[in-house]
């Protein structure tokens, strides 16, 4: 493959290469350069999991841990998400983990990098990426973790609490939207960290239940 950036194609999509081979979309997208938020983070962070994963699970973006590793997951909310799975049954090794963008949007305080909110054209510049991901994975269930992640799977902006709980179909397959566990860790009070923690649990298991008997030989 050539090893020329990929640039954005129209007005802000990027232009991924026509394959479904997970390992040439990874390199292919560390030189994505569809939007500016490549000059942000230190590298790309693709998705990470097997091919035909019942589950696909959509986050925001890559954080502070995930920009410095290059690995999905792996920060404050990653490690609450694994624990989350664990409790709920779910076998992670058939789990398909990326983001709705793949590069870290930060700003400076002081000696720390802030995380922000993806915007919509950053969002929009990105999906091509996360299309490319769900036709190489082909699961049959999609998890979305917060609202960007809705926001790019659904193709607009929906409440998590008042979405959250019942599949709907897009990307011609189910969709559940669900809390990010950033949503839990940053939880003003022990009494709603404890009741996100719970319904995020929750929304994971009836997903991975969905999923588990869509993949299940008949």
């Amino acid at each position: 493959m050539s090893e020329n950036k990929i640039e954005a194609t129209g007005k802000g999509r990027a232009n991924p290469p026509a394959t479904r081979d997970l390992k040439l979309l990874r390199t292919a997208a560390k030189r994505c350069r569809a939007c500016h938020l490549y000059r942000c983070g230190t590298q790309t962070v693709f998705g990470e999991g097997p091919k035909a994963a019942p589950l696909f699970v959509v986050g925001e973006q890559p954080g502070d841990h995930e920009d410095l590793s290059g690995r999905p997951f792996v920060g404050p909310a990653g490690r609450l998400f694994d624990q989350l799975l664990t409790e709920a049954g779910v076998d992670r090794a058939r789990v398909y983990v990326t983001n709705a963008v793949k590069h870290f949007k930060w700003k400076r305080a002081g000696k720390k990098r802030l995380h922000q909110k993806p915007d919509a054209g950053e969002i929009k510049a990105c999906h091509p990426w996360l299309e490319s991901e769900l036709a190489a994975v082909k699961p049959g269930v999609i998890l979305c973790l917060g609202a960007t992640a809705a926001r790019s799977v659904l193709g607009k902006t929906v409440g998590v609490g008042s979405s959250r709980g019942r599949g709907v179909e897009a990307l011609g397959r189910v969709v559940f939207v669900t809390w990010h566990p950033s949503s839990v860790l940053r939880s003003p009070d022990a009494e709603t960290r404890a009741r996100l923690r719970r319904e995020l649990r929750t929304d994971i298991k009836r997903a991975w239940r969905r999923a588990d008997r869509a993949s299940s030989p008949r």
